[in-house]
């Protein structure tokens, strides 16, 4: 026997926002599914070695890639945040913004997610011949390489030190839980992702609209640019950003044409840690940690899941 997911405070949050069709499943296997996923999520484990208590692996990873695409994950977190929200429990005094690399899974021949040839058991297509040629048609290298670039940028998957990597960009409020994910390939900077992350953060309270701007904005040294500082000033948003010394270098050297050196609040600063201890708890799931999944949206479906147990585990700690 596997060890309980849920508890049945926790499946109260969970079980309005997965939908019901008029012929099934019924609301118990439906519980039972969404404690597969999990299932998977947290140990990494493939779908087809998950436990038979938790239904058939085939019927758990449709419903899966059904609720994926339908956006229900995503819908999951957006209504915890506004639950929490509405509770007066979300505080957006600082929001901290950072990044983390997840290595992509490869198999024992080491291919990688993105399959780059046929299987064995599927013929290859038949080469074209080009007007005029004769002789067996060729197949150059540099083709096989562009091929191969476009598979991995479709997959959000880049190349670093590790290997195949992704780059979750997020967003933390004060009491270390998580507010929006941004994904991209593993070499993307973390500065041209510092508005994209910060777009996403909405938190819709009980009336009115949602409020997406926060008091203030912390990051590490990489985020400090002219560009993501002059975002923040037109949106009346402090910035908890150390600057670089080249900057502080550059703009000391210009005098009085430099402008205005830039303020950091160092007491401030300290609380970034945050986003850190955040990182920590998603990467706490194997399924996070690493990636297995081929498709980013998949993924992608995985973190705003395991996003959404954190704000339940909080919500259920606060109501006992």
């Amino acid at each position: 026997m596997t060890r309980v997911q849920l508890t049945d405070e926790e499946w109260e949050f969970i079980g309005p926002y997965l939908p019901v069709g008029e012929y099934g499943p019924y609301p118990d296997r439906l519980r039972q599914q969404f404690e597969g996923v999990i299932w998977r999520f947290r140990t990494g484990g493939q779908w087809r070695e998950m436990p038979a208590q938790l239904g058939a692996w085939s019927t758990v990873h449709n419903r899966f890639r059904q609720w994926r695409d339908a956006g229900v994950f995503e819908a999951l977190l957006e209504g915890l945040i506004a639950e929490a929200a509405k509770r007066g429990q979300v505080d957006l005094s600082l929001v901290s913004i950072d990044s983390t690399t997840a290595r992509a899974a490869t198999t024992r021949r080491g291919c990688t997610l993105t399959r780059t040839s046929s299987p064995p058991w599927r013929k290859p297509p038949p080469r074209r011949r080009r007007p005029g040629q004769k002789g067996r048609p060729r197949r150059t290298k540099r083709a096989g390489l562009r091929r191969r670039k476009l598979r991995l940028k479709a997959a959000l998957l880049g190349r670093s030190r590790g290997g195949l990597t992704s780059k979750v960009h997020l967003a933390a409020d004060r009491k270390c839980r998580p507010l929006a994910f941004v994904l991209t390939a593993g070499q993307a900077a973390d500065s041209p992702q510092f508005i994209p992350v910060l777009k996403k953060v909405r938190v819709r309270g009980p009336v009115g609209r949602p409020r997406t701007r926060p008091d203030a904005v912390a990051g590490d040294k990489p985020y400090s640019s002219r560009g993501n500082r002059a975002h923040l000033r037109k949106r009346r948003i402090k910035a908890v950003i150390p600057e670089k010394r080249d900057q502080a270098a550059n703009w000391h050297k210009k005098g009085s044409r430099g402008g205005r050196p830039v303020s950091h609040d160092a007491d401030l600063y300290k609380e970034r840690n945050t986003v850190e201890r955040l990182i920590n708890k998603l990467k706490a799931w194997r399924g996070i940690a690493t990636r297995y999944d081929k498709t980013p949206d998949s993924y992608l479906a995985g973190l705003h899941l395991r996003a959404s147990m954190i704000w339940i585990k909080d919500l259920t700690r606060t109501t006992n």
